[in-house]
């Protein structure tokens, strides 16, 4: 019986090493990577989504938002491995009898770290103003500039994009954001045909800057591009007399220099992420009940009437629904206060100026060094 136990012994130990050696590595190694990394892919980009979702509600009803940045996700895969044998002695015919055995077991033990924005970080990523450059860079990678800019500017020149709604919900109704409204549809018009591009000024001009230690931000307008069956004269007019400039060789800067006047300058004042948030919280349909009872603070317009968000720069490409059982169309909703707040899946709008503010959000945290995790958390898992 020793001599055949200590072949199937060593038969045991042969078909470990070579299972540990192939089996592992094929299962437990690249195939792992694949399995696990979509999962936990779509787990951050989901769980992002739904704190700015969340933050959004919060500002409406006058609460704290929180931001966490996931810092670091650590997996420790783990394999523990059992051998036996089991023998019996049989004084039959059959002789004695010797049985290997295997056991294995895989499991994984993810870690997430998680460090909260505050202090110089929350100041430079959400309370400070958004770069101008960083605005302009999206008019460039393929952004609506009614879009970029309806939701980011504040002012320009002397047109005002709603500053009330940069803060809590005001009381009264918004004046004067229509003519705002009107530049962004002529500047729309002419980027669709080709007619405006937004860029550094190459060029050496003579024309007076308002800050020569900045690069030159110029807006650059291409009458030649003009279809032969669009007259866009009386809007480039229009746009002219509404900013009150003049382009010289079809040309005008842009500053964020509002100390000074010249005549061929845009000014722009840009939000911050926080007011951003703030002015899109304004279209979130809160329900009735909840206006009722003082939850939220409902803007009246001068007849007493509950005025409409849905026209303003930022409502016209932003809403936010209430519903009291799980929507089904959602794109991505959270519970609060009893209700379900949500992007409507088909509301391709919405959906577009809620990406849009994520990669903003994103430009204006990676402006603050990374510091260590303050909060740590295992996660169990198989």
């Amino acid at each position: 019986m020793g001599k055949y136990f200590k072949i199937y012994k060593s038969y045991f130990v042969y078909s470990l090493i070579v299972f540990i050696s192939t089996g592992c590595q094929s299962s437990f190694g690249p195939k792992t990577l694949e399995k696990t990394h979509p999962a936990y892919n779509k787990s951050i980009s989901e769980t992002l989504s739904e704190q700015m979702l969340i933050n959004l509600v919060r500002l409406r009803y006058r609460e704290q938002p929180a931001f966490l940045e996931i810092s670091s996700i650590t997996v420790s895969p783990r394999i523990s491995t059992s051998a036996h044998v089991n023998s019996s002695i049989d004084l039959g015919p059959g002789g004695n009898v010797i049985q290997p055995g295997i056991g294995i077991e895989y499991s994984q033990s993810p870690t997430i770290s998680y460090t909260p924005l505050r202090g110089e970080d929350f100041l430079k990523s959400v309370l400070s103003s958004i770069s101008l450059e960083a605005v302009l860079v999206m008019t460039q990678s393929g952004w609506n500039i009614e879009r970029v800019f309806g939701i980011t500017i504040e002012r320009m020149n002397g047109l005002y994009n709603v500053p009330s709604a940069s803060g809590p919900t005001p009381d009264l109704e918004p004046k004067n954001y229509e003519d705002f409204v009107r530049a962004l549809e002529i500047f729309r018009h002419l980027q669709r045909e080709g007619m405006m591009e937004i860029g550094l000024n190459i060029q050496v001009d003579k024309v007076e800057h308002v800050d020569k230690k900045q690069p030159e931000l110029i807006m650059q307008f291409f009458p030649e591009n003009r279809p032969e069956n669009i007259d866009l004269e009386n809007e480039g007019k229009e746009l002219q007399l509404l900013l009150g400039i003049t382009a010289i060789d079809h040309k005008v800067i842009i500053s964020s220099d509002f100390l000074n006047k010249y005549p061929n300058v845009i000014s722009l004042r840009v939000r911050s992420v926080m007011s951003v948030l703030f002015y899109l919280s304004q279209n979130i349909k809160v329900p009735d009940e909840q206006k009722e009872t003082g939850l939220v603070t409902v803007t009246k317009t001068k007849e007493g009437n509950e005025f409409n968000w849905d026209n303003t720069p930022a409502g016209k490409h932003f809403v936010i629904y209430s519903s009291k059982e799980l929507p089904e169309n959602a794109y991505i909703s959270v519970p609060y206060r009893g209700y379900w707040f949500y992007i409507a899946d088909d509301d391709l709008q919405t959906k577009s100026s809620f990406l849009l503010i994520q990669q903003l959000f994103s430009l204006q945290a990676g402006q603050s060094e990374a510091k260590g995790p303050t909060l740590t958390l295992p996660v169990g898992g198989r």
